[in-house]
């Protein structure tokens, strides 16, 4: 992986939103690089949108609680410093970190989240599946199930973590935590709905939406 923190050239116009399609990426890797590029930032720096795939791991947020974690079994468990509880990253999975700078644009905590969902939601309806946000339990749902996890962390006025859409992956591993906290939560996929859906098809969409969203042209630079 690349050292994305200083290849960043500071006197890129802020109104872009830098769009990089990694690979998979060792999930440790990528919270460093995410934690290097969030603390070298400064009023000048573009915001990135980072889209890869993950091996198999489970990842503790600030909120989470051990009694959630039911038996990772070989899987192993992150300790990580986003907000929410525990979830699940796999290939197959995509994967969106926002490196926001939310004092900037003037946009809230609550609102960074609200416009991560409808990019979502929005996206899903370019697909003909229908999804819905709900106030109580940050994500997208598809009826009663969930089909994307959100997670940031705020520093500095700057945000980075972001949202994960369950697309083509086994979901097996789900059971053996509590997803988000909630016991016997339900968790879906694309594929559920859209057989032939493929992961790739899905990035240059959501970059898109997710652009749109956070009021920013999109720049893909791989």
């Amino acid at each position: 992986m690349p050292n994305l923190a200083s290849s960043l050239p500071q006197s890129s116009a802020p109104s872009t939103l830098r769009i990089r399609s990694l690979g998979c990426v060792e999930y440790a890797e990528c919270l460093q690089a995410m934690r290097a590029l969030t603390l070298g930032r400064n009023a000048n720096t573009p915001d990135e949108l980072w889209l890869v795939q993950h091996p198999a791991v489970f990842t503790q947020g600030l909120a989470g609680k051990a009694e959630h974690v039911l038996a990772p079994g070989d899987i192993p468990v992150v300790q990580v410093d986003r907000g929410g509880q525990v979830t699940y990253h796999a290939p197959g999975q995509l994967v969106a970190y926002v490196l926001f700078d939310l004092a900037r644009a003037k946009i809230g905590v609550r609102e960074m989240v609200e416009r991560l969902e409808q990019a979502l939601i929005a996206l899903l309806a370019d697909f003909g599946v229908q999804a819905h946000a709900r106030r109580d339990a940050p994500g997208v749902y598809v009826d009663a199930c969930k089909i994307a996890s959100l997670g940031l962390k705020i520093r500095q006025g700057r945000c980075y973590h972001g949202l994960a859409l369950n697309v083509d992956m086994d979901l097996a591993p789900f059971s053996r935590i509590n997803p988000c906290g909630y016991a016997g939560l339900r968790m879906c996929q694309l594929r559920d709905f859209v057989p032939d859906v493929t992961l790739d098809a899905l990035k240059i969409p959501l970059a898109r939406h997710l652009a749109t969203q956070l009021g920013l042209e999109p720049l893909f630079l791989e």
